[in-house]
């Protein structure tokens, strides 16, 4: 789960293994594999950079078990 920032400043929370596409047109669209659309704040660099974060957190997690 990944924390982003919608247009009207109001941040929640994505399942990041939903997402399907992220597009800059010009602003941010992520396009979910349940098929809504969410327009966010972050770049799509920065989008890329928290699911990163979060997958190795999670890898990182299950090797220690």
């Amino acid at each position: 789960m990944i924390e982003l920032t919608k247009l009207d400043s109001t941040p929640f929370i994505l399942n990041c293994e939903l997402i399907e596409t992220i597009e800059e047109k010009p602003d941010t669209t992520i396009s979910t594999t349940s098929g809504r659309k969410y327009i966010v704040k972050e770049t799509i660099e920065e989008v890329v950079e928290k699911v990163v974060k979060y997958k190795s957190k999670i890898f990182n997690i299950q090797k220690e078990i």
